[in-house]
């Protein structure tokens, strides 16, 4: 049972608006971001700690403030140490390039390169922190990566235990775009640490708990207020801060897997993933295919460039547009026209079949199947992945539960301070409000015994001693047998118990409000 993790789930919902680009589409961001949350309701979380911030330049609040700004001049928390991802802290260095550790010239704590001699934080770099935060901005795309580097972090975390705090973000291209093939373990890579799609429509915070199936790191996810699956980069009201040198501005987010797939076939990106083309292209004939291929959301106009032709992406749709498997559609007609050479692995993974996730996408190119054909090939694998990331999902649509129940997320408070917890509460078939079963015991103030072998459950606080049953309705409450209305369950590998028969029968009082969606016990 994974019930060391942690993940804090308060969800305000919010009307979607705006579609700024570069500039905020309104005077007050729609969404909170997760590290503004941390210097408010969850404060809590690093006060009197020595802190590790892993970010760059793209870790700032809605109004533009650097993480690293907040952190320094919090007179409750100590910054001893940051550490930056591929393109160094400050967002500057070339996709590749290596990046040196150094000492911040203001601050004076190190700043520790995750793309230098390590791309792992090492027991050296942790030693001196109490928890491990992380706030960078993600595009969406499995082979972008800033993901790569959390979970990287969140195994040094488990390694040298330590606590990992990620601080979430919007996914700029929404919640719902989740397509391509999912990466296979034998392509397992820096560009793909997990076995996720091209697109995987998932938040920094929910790609956490993901990859957490395998890691197990204490980890706590501090939510965004008021993010829905639905919302793009676009409706959020943030500016765009740009993660790296060839990603200045939401075009090129949204652009990047449309023309970024080719790696080393010669169709290429060009204009920061705006254009795709190549030798032996015809502009007119790619863009004719293309365009009566029915991709959503996106024109494909015909441009040569040198002695290369190709296309530019005029994107319609943000909502609409799919770019992984537009990215499919134009290296599959790419090749129908110049009939490259497909990159084959041998003893060595070539980049092309890392960024592909298998070699089965470079087989069906050589054997010129159809972008159709290929897609439909991918389909059920990729509907198996959808079925497994429902268990990691935080943000609901337009205001709707993951399930789809029309519901805000739930907020359980002891003595005013939120409880984080690692999946989210429900409310049963019996109205009874569900939650995981440490998170609230040790907020309680008392001590859980888990025995797997009867499914039982022993809650000792002080005097008070209460055993539970998986699926039973029973409850010893300090040797007097109860019935409850409902049952303790396991559900999504999580136990699962009611809160208001646990903090009642430890002599708290449970007050829930149905309107504000909120419980709380003091």
């Amino acid at each position: 049972m994974k019930l060391k993790n942690a993940v804090i789930l308060l969800l305000i919902c919010a009307v979607i608006a705006g579609t700024g680009v570069l500039e905020a589409s309104q005077s007050t961001p729609v969404v909170k971001l997760g590290n503004e949350r941390l210097m408010s309701e969850y404060h809590f979380l690093i006060e009197g700690k020595k802190v590790g911030l892993v970010t760059n330049q793209s870790g700032v609040t809605g109004q533009g403030k650097s993480t690293i700004e907040l952190l320094a001049e919090d007179p409750s928390t100590r910054l001893v140490a940051l550490y930056g991802p591929e393109h160094g802290i400050d967002g500057t260095a070339k996709a590749g390039e290596y990046v040196e550790s150094y000492t911040h010239s203001e601050l004076g704590i190190p700043v520790y390169s995750l793309y230098g001699q390590t791309r792992m934080p090492t027991g050296e770099m942790l030693k001196d922190i109490d928890l491990l935060l992380f706030d960078i901005q993600d595009i969406g795309a499995r082979s972008y990566t800033y993901m790569s580097t959390l979970n990287y972090c969140m195994q040094a975390a488990k390694k040298y235990n330590k606590t990992i705090v990620v601080l979430d973000r919007p996914n700029p291209l929404g919640g719902r775009t989740v397509e391509g093939p999912v990466l296979e373990d034998p392509f397992l890579s820096f560009v793909g640490v997990d076995n996720l799609p091209m697109a995987h429509g998932m938040t920094a915070g929910e790609l956490a708990l993901f990859f957490n199936r395998k890691i197990n790191a204490d980890l706590v996810v501090v939510p965004m207020e008021g993010y829905t699956r639905d919302m793009i980069f676009q409706d959020t009201g943030l500016p765009w801060v740009q993660t790296s040198p060839n990603i200045p501005d939401i075009d090129s987010v949204f652009g990047y897997m449309a023309t970024g797939l080719g790696e080393g076939t010669g169709i290429h990106q060009a204009d920061k993933f705006k254009w795709i083309g190549g030798k032996g292209i015809d502009s007119q004939k790619f863009a004719d295919l293309l365009n009566q291929a029915g991709l959503p959301g996106v024109v494909f106009i015909p441009e040569d460039r040198g002695e290369e032709g190709g296309v530019r992406l005029k994107i319609v749709d943000y909502h609409t547009f799919n770019p992984a498997k537009t990215g499919i559609y134009a290296l599959a007609y790419a090749r129908s026209l110049n009939q490259f050479t497909v990159p084959k692995s041998g003893q060595t993974v070539v980049m092309f079949d890392k960024i592909m996730g298998t070699d089965k996408i470079g087989q069906y190119l050589e054997a010129g199947l159809s972008p159709q054909q290929i897609v439909a090939n991918y389909t059920p694998g990729l509907d198996q992945f959808k079925k497994e990331r429902e268990n990691y999902l935080i943000y609901g649509r337009d205001g709707l539960g993951t399930g789809g129940e029309t519901q805000k997320q739930i907020t359980v408070l002891v003595k005013g301070k939120p409880v984080a917890f690692d999946s989210p509460p429900y409310i049963d078939e019996n109205d009874r409000l569900m939650v995981p079963l440490r998170a609230i015991v040790e907020a309680l103030g008392a001590v859980v015994e888990w025995n797997p072998r009867d499914q039982s459950i022993t809650i000792t606080k002080q005097e008070a001693t209460l055993f539970f049953k998986i699926n039973s309705p029973l409850a010893v409450v300090n040797g007097q047998t109860k019935r409850m209305d409902t049952s303790p369950v396991i559900r999504n590998d999580r136990t699962m118990i009611p809160v208001r028969y646990v903090g009642e029968y430890l002599g708290a009082t449970v007050h829930w409000d149905p309107e504000a969606r909120s419980v709380d016990i003091f």
